[in-house]
Protein backbone atom coordinates (compact mmCIF):
# COMPACT_ATOMS: atom_id res chain seq x y z
CA UNK A 1 0.00 0.00 0.00
CA UNK A 2 3.25 2.44 0.41
CA UNK A 3 4.52 1.74 -2.76
CA UNK A 4 0.91 2.62 -4.20
CA UNK A 5 0.80 5.86 -2.52
CA UNK A 6 4.60 6.58 -3.26
CA UNK A 7 3.55 5.97 -6.66
CA UNK A 8 0.49 7.70 -6.83
CA UNK A 9 2.50 11.14 -5.66
CA UNK A 10 5.38 10.70 -7.80
CA UNK A 11 2.67 10.39 -10.92
CA UNK A 12 1.12 13.94 -9.48
CA UNK A 13 4.01 15.48 -8.55
CA UNK A 14 5.38 14.26 -12.46
CA UNK A 15 1.48 15.69 -14.03
CA UNK A 16 2.25 19.01 -11.87
CA UNK A 17 5.74 19.97 -13.25
CA UNK A 18 4.17 19.21 -16.76
CA UNK A 19 1.45 20.93 -16.44
CA UNK A 20 3.27 24.32 -15.50
CA UNK A 21 6.12 23.53 -18.28
CA UNK A 22 3.25 23.81 -20.93
CA UNK A 23 1.92 26.77 -19.46
CA UNK A 24 5.17 28.25 -19.04
CA UNK A 25 5.15 27.19 -23.18
CA UNK A 26 1.89 28.75 -23.59
CA UNK A 27 2.58 32.02 -22.37
CA UNK A 28 5.86 32.68 -23.81
CA UNK A 29 4.56 31.73 -27.22
CA UNK A 30 1.90 34.45 -26.50
CA UNK A 31 4.42 36.90 -25.50
CA UNK A 32 6.63 36.32 -28.65
CA UNK A 33 3.28 37.09 -30.48
CA UNK A 34 1.91 40.09 -28.46
CA UNK A 35 5.48 41.78 -29.44
CA UNK A 36 5.26 40.82 -33.48
CA UNK A 37 1.95 42.25 -33.27
CA UNK A 38 3.15 45.45 -31.08
CA UNK A 39 5.97 46.03 -33.44
CA UNK A 40 3.44 45.76 -36.32
CA UNK A 41 0.67 48.12 -35.26
CA UNK A 42 3.95 49.98 -34.60
CA UNK A 43 4.38 50.70 -37.93
CA UNK A 44 2.97 54.03 -38.50
CA UNK A 45 3.19 55.24 -35.06
CA UNK A 46 5.12 58.08 -36.26
CA UNK A 47 5.87 59.36 -32.73
CA UNK A 48 7.99 56.36 -32.08
CA UNK A 49 10.64 57.48 -34.89
CA UNK A 50 12.01 60.59 -32.66
CA UNK A 51 15.50 59.91 -32.43
CA UNK A 52 18.48 62.10 -32.09
CA UNK A 53 18.48 62.55 -35.65
CA UNK A 54 14.59 62.80 -36.59
CA UNK A 55 12.97 65.32 -33.45
CA UNK A 56 10.48 67.98 -33.02
CA UNK A 57 7.77 65.29 -34.80
CA UNK A 58 4.06 67.04 -35.08
CA UNK A 59 0.93 66.05 -36.75
CA UNK A 60 -0.50 68.73 -39.12
CA UNK A 61 -3.76 69.37 -39.35
CA UNK A 62 -5.29 69.74 -42.84
CA UNK A 63 -8.26 71.54 -43.51
CA UNK A 64 -8.95 70.13 -46.92
CA UNK A 65 -10.22 66.98 -48.50
CA UNK A 66 -6.27 65.57 -48.09
CA UNK A 67 -7.56 65.26 -44.67
CA UNK A 68 -8.87 62.59 -45.47
CA UNK A 69 -6.69 60.56 -47.80
CA UNK A 70 -3.51 61.07 -45.50
CA UNK A 71 -1.79 62.40 -42.24
CA UNK A 72 0.57 65.00 -42.85
CA UNK A 73 3.54 65.72 -40.29
CA UNK A 74 6.60 68.39 -40.41
CA UNK A 75 9.80 66.84 -38.67
CA UNK A 76 13.13 68.32 -38.39
CA UNK A 77 16.39 66.33 -38.80
CA UNK A 78 20.01 66.64 -38.85
CA UNK A 79 22.29 67.08 -42.54
CA UNK A 80 25.99 67.82 -42.24
CA UNK A 81 25.09 68.73 -38.56
CA UNK A 82 22.46 71.24 -39.57
CA UNK A 83 18.44 71.30 -38.62
CA UNK A 84 16.24 70.80 -41.42
CA UNK A 85 12.81 70.95 -41.57
CA UNK A 86 11.10 67.96 -43.09
CA UNK A 87 7.54 67.21 -44.22
CA UNK A 88 5.64 63.52 -44.20
CA UNK A 89 2.48 62.83 -45.69
CA UNK A 90 1.21 59.03 -45.24
CA UNK A 91 -1.87 57.55 -47.63
CA UNK A 92 -4.50 56.91 -45.05
CA UNK A 93 -5.53 53.52 -46.20
CA UNK A 94 -1.41 52.23 -45.92
CA UNK A 95 -1.84 53.16 -42.17
CA UNK A 96 -4.99 51.43 -42.05
CA UNK A 97 -3.60 48.15 -43.32
CA UNK A 98 -0.40 48.60 -41.80
CA UNK A 99 1.54 47.59 -44.90
CA UNK A 100 4.76 49.54 -45.94
CA UNK A 101 3.85 51.86 -49.52
CA UNK A 102 5.82 53.23 -52.12
CA UNK A 103 7.66 56.58 -51.75
CA UNK A 104 8.02 60.03 -53.52
CA UNK A 105 10.61 62.09 -52.65
CA UNK A 106 10.21 65.60 -53.19
CA UNK A 107 12.16 68.43 -53.99
CA UNK A 108 11.18 72.30 -54.18
CA UNK A 109 11.70 75.08 -56.66
CA UNK A 110 13.00 78.33 -55.75
CA UNK A 111 15.68 79.52 -54.11
CA UNK A 112 16.24 80.53 -50.29
CA UNK A 113 12.79 81.91 -48.93
CA UNK A 114 11.28 82.34 -52.38
CA UNK A 115 8.49 79.72 -52.87
CA UNK A 116 8.61 77.99 -49.72
CA UNK A 117 8.04 74.25 -48.88
CA UNK A 118 4.93 73.50 -46.88
CA UNK A 119 2.30 70.71 -45.66
CA UNK A 120 0.18 71.62 -48.81
CA UNK A 121 2.49 70.09 -51.55
CA UNK A 122 3.03 66.86 -50.00
CA UNK A 123 -0.37 66.60 -48.66
CA UNK A 124 -1.88 66.95 -52.40
CA UNK A 125 0.99 64.64 -54.14
CA UNK A 126 0.39 61.99 -51.44
CA UNK A 127 -3.69 62.18 -52.09
CA UNK A 128 -3.46 61.90 -55.64
CA UNK A 129 -0.60 59.12 -56.07
CA UNK A 130 -1.46 57.25 -52.48
CA UNK A 131 2.37 56.89 -51.85
CA UNK A 132 3.69 58.48 -49.12
CA UNK A 133 5.75 61.59 -49.70
CA UNK A 134 8.88 63.46 -48.29
CA UNK A 135 10.56 66.55 -48.70
CA UNK A 136 12.48 69.09 -46.93
CA UNK A 137 13.03 72.86 -46.75
CA UNK A 138 15.88 74.40 -48.18
CA UNK A 139 18.91 75.25 -46.01
CA UNK A 140 18.59 78.73 -44.84
CA UNK A 141 14.84 78.71 -45.58
CA UNK A 142 12.23 79.01 -42.77
CA UNK A 143 13.78 77.09 -39.93
CA UNK A 144 15.91 75.37 -41.73
CA UNK A 145 20.19 75.82 -40.55
CA UNK A 146 22.72 76.37 -42.90
CA UNK A 147 22.52 78.48 -46.43
CA UNK A 148 21.27 77.10 -49.95
CA UNK A 149 24.48 76.50 -52.47
CA UNK A 150 21.46 76.12 -55.29
CA UNK A 151 22.36 72.75 -55.37
CA UNK A 152 25.87 72.75 -53.97
CA UNK A 153 26.36 70.93 -50.02
CA UNK A 154 22.19 71.60 -49.48
CA UNK A 155 21.90 68.45 -51.97
CA UNK A 156 22.96 66.44 -49.24
CA UNK A 157 19.76 67.12 -47.44
CA UNK A 158 17.88 65.29 -50.30
CA UNK A 159 20.20 62.29 -50.47
CA UNK A 160 19.51 62.33 -46.43
CA UNK A 161 15.90 61.98 -46.66
CA UNK A 162 16.49 58.81 -48.83
CA UNK A 163 18.76 57.38 -46.34
CA UNK A 164 15.72 57.79 -43.70
CA UNK A 165 13.56 56.20 -46.22
CA UNK A 166 15.41 53.33 -46.05
CA UNK A 167 17.07 52.67 -42.41
CA UNK A 168 14.57 54.71 -40.50
CA UNK A 169 11.32 55.00 -41.36
CA UNK A 170 10.59 51.60 -41.45
CA UNK A 171 7.06 52.01 -43.24
CA UNK A 172 8.49 53.24 -46.44
CA UNK A 173 8.72 50.42 -49.20
CA UNK A 174 12.17 51.21 -50.75
CA UNK A 175 11.28 49.15 -54.33
CA UNK A 176 10.68 52.20 -57.16
CA UNK A 177 11.70 54.97 -55.06
CA UNK A 178 10.78 57.79 -57.23
CA UNK A 179 12.56 61.72 -57.10
CA UNK A 180 9.74 64.54 -58.25
CA UNK A 181 11.15 67.69 -58.31
CA UNK A 182 9.86 71.51 -60.22
CA UNK A 183 12.39 74.15 -61.74
CA UNK A 184 15.57 74.47 -59.50
CA UNK A 185 14.06 71.04 -57.97
CA UNK A 186 14.25 69.60 -61.36
CA UNK A 187 17.70 70.03 -61.01
CA UNK A 188 18.41 68.57 -58.00
CA UNK A 189 16.00 65.69 -58.39
CA UNK A 190 18.31 64.45 -61.89
CA UNK A 191 21.27 65.48 -59.26
CA UNK A 192 20.67 63.14 -56.74
CA UNK A 193 19.62 60.22 -59.19
CA UNK A 194 22.96 60.51 -60.75
CA UNK A 195 24.48 60.42 -57.32
CA UNK A 196 22.17 57.86 -55.60
CA UNK A 197 21.19 54.64 -57.44
CA UNK A 198 18.40 54.09 -54.55
CA UNK A 199 16.34 56.47 -56.55
CA UNK A 200 14.49 54.36 -59.31
CA UNK A 201 12.45 56.83 -61.39
CA UNK A 202 12.55 61.03 -61.97
CA UNK A 203 9.36 63.64 -62.59
CA UNK A 204 11.18 66.70 -64.05
CA UNK A 205 8.36 69.29 -63.73
CA UNK A 206 10.05 72.62 -65.79
CA UNK A 207 13.17 71.15 -64.47
CA UNK A 208 16.15 72.89 -64.58
CA UNK A 209 18.66 70.91 -66.91
CA UNK A 210 20.96 73.60 -68.31
CA UNK A 211 21.57 76.14 -65.67
CA UNK A 212 24.28 77.65 -68.46
CA UNK A 213 21.63 78.43 -70.38
CA UNK A 214 19.39 78.99 -67.38
CA UNK A 215 22.06 81.64 -66.53
CA UNK A 216 21.84 83.29 -70.20
CA UNK A 217 18.59 82.98 -70.58
CA UNK A 218 17.35 84.55 -66.79
CA UNK A 219 19.37 87.92 -66.62
CA UNK A 220 17.09 88.43 -62.61
CA UNK A 221 18.69 85.22 -61.51
CA UNK A 222 22.10 85.94 -62.45
CA UNK A 223 22.61 87.38 -59.57
CA UNK A 224 21.00 84.95 -56.95
CA UNK A 225 22.88 82.83 -58.64
CA UNK A 226 26.37 84.28 -58.68
CA UNK A 227 25.65 84.90 -54.51
CA UNK A 228 24.24 81.71 -53.94
CA UNK A 229 26.98 78.96 -56.08
CA UNK A 230 29.61 81.58 -55.79
CA UNK A 231 31.20 82.18 -58.83
CA UNK A 232 29.46 82.48 -62.92
CA UNK A 233 29.24 80.38 -65.43
CA UNK A 234 32.92 81.92 -67.29
CA UNK A 235 34.52 81.89 -63.46
CA UNK A 236 34.03 78.20 -62.63
CA UNK A 237 32.22 76.15 -65.11
CA UNK A 238 33.08 72.97 -63.56
CA UNK A 239 30.00 74.18 -60.57
CA UNK A 240 27.35 74.93 -63.02
CA UNK A 241 28.22 71.51 -65.19
CA UNK A 242 27.85 69.73 -62.04
CA UNK A 243 24.28 71.09 -61.90
CA UNK A 244 23.09 70.78 -65.41
CA UNK A 245 21.98 67.09 -65.94
CA UNK A 246 22.49 68.03 -70.02
CA UNK A 247 26.10 67.78 -69.33
CA UNK A 248 25.44 64.14 -68.22
CA UNK A 249 22.71 62.58 -69.60
CA UNK A 250 24.32 59.13 -70.18
CA UNK A 251 24.68 59.00 -66.00
CA UNK A 252 20.59 58.82 -65.97
CA UNK A 253 19.50 55.23 -66.12
CA UNK A 254 16.49 55.60 -64.92
CA UNK A 255 13.02 56.10 -66.56
CA UNK A 256 12.00 59.92 -66.89
CA UNK A 257 9.09 61.81 -67.05
CA UNK A 258 8.77 65.32 -68.35
CA UNK A 259 6.54 67.77 -67.97
CA UNK A 260 6.66 71.22 -69.52
CA UNK A 261 4.78 74.03 -71.14
CA UNK A 262 5.86 75.69 -74.34
CA UNK A 263 5.90 79.02 -73.19
CA UNK A 264 7.14 78.76 -70.08
CA UNK A 265 9.12 81.99 -69.24
CA UNK A 266 10.95 80.94 -65.95
CA UNK A 267 13.01 77.93 -67.79
CA UNK A 268 12.73 77.70 -71.58
CA UNK A 269 11.02 74.18 -72.97
CA UNK A 270 14.54 74.19 -75.09
CA UNK A 271 15.47 72.61 -72.06
CA UNK A 272 12.97 70.43 -71.98
CA UNK A 273 13.38 69.20 -75.73
CA UNK A 274 17.07 68.87 -75.65
CA UNK A 275 16.90 66.58 -71.98
CA UNK A 276 13.92 64.11 -74.32
CA UNK A 277 16.22 64.08 -77.42
CA UNK A 278 19.02 63.11 -76.11
CA UNK A 279 17.45 60.68 -72.88
CA UNK A 280 14.36 58.80 -75.48
CA UNK A 281 17.06 56.50 -77.26
CA UNK A 282 19.01 54.89 -74.00
CA UNK A 283 15.94 55.14 -71.29
CA UNK A 284 12.15 55.18 -70.50
CA UNK A 285 11.77 58.96 -71.31
CA UNK A 286 8.60 60.40 -72.02
CA UNK A 287 7.99 64.33 -72.74
CA UNK A 288 4.44 65.96 -71.75
CA UNK A 289 3.91 69.03 -73.24
CA UNK A 290 1.10 71.84 -72.69
CA UNK A 291 0.88 74.61 -74.96
CA UNK A 292 0.85 77.58 -72.46
CA UNK A 293 3.24 79.58 -70.00
CA UNK A 294 2.70 77.21 -66.37
CA UNK A 295 5.61 76.96 -64.86
CA UNK A 296 6.10 74.31 -61.68
CA UNK A 297 2.58 73.40 -61.91
CA UNK A 298 0.60 69.86 -62.60
CA UNK A 299 -2.93 69.65 -64.48
CA UNK A 300 -4.76 67.27 -61.96
CA UNK A 301 -5.62 65.07 -65.50
CA UNK A 302 -1.76 64.83 -65.72
CA UNK A 303 -1.95 62.77 -62.70
CA UNK A 304 -3.55 60.13 -64.11
CA UNK A 305 -0.62 59.91 -66.70
CA UNK A 306 1.38 59.78 -63.16
CA UNK A 307 -0.24 57.44 -61.44
CA UNK A 308 -0.32 54.72 -64.56
CA UNK A 309 3.72 55.48 -65.33
CA UNK A 310 4.11 54.50 -61.75
CA UNK A 311 2.15 51.38 -61.62
CA UNK A 312 3.51 48.49 -60.79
Amino acid sequence: MKRILSLLCLLTAVLTLLSFSACGTSEEGSGTRDEASDTQSGLYQIENYQSDEVFDIEEVSLSSDNAQRCKTYTFRFLSDGYRIRGYLSLPTSAVSSNEPCKCILFCRGGNANMGPMNDSYTSYICSVTGRAVIAAELRGAGDSEGADQFGGDDLHDVIKLVDLCEKHFSFVDMADFCVVGTSRGGMSAYMAARQDKRIRRIIAISAVSDLFRSYEERDDMKEVMESLIGCTPEENPAEYEKRSAICWTDEITVPVMIFHSTNDERVSYAQAQEMYEKLKDNIDCTLITHDDDRHGDILPEDYKTINEWLAP
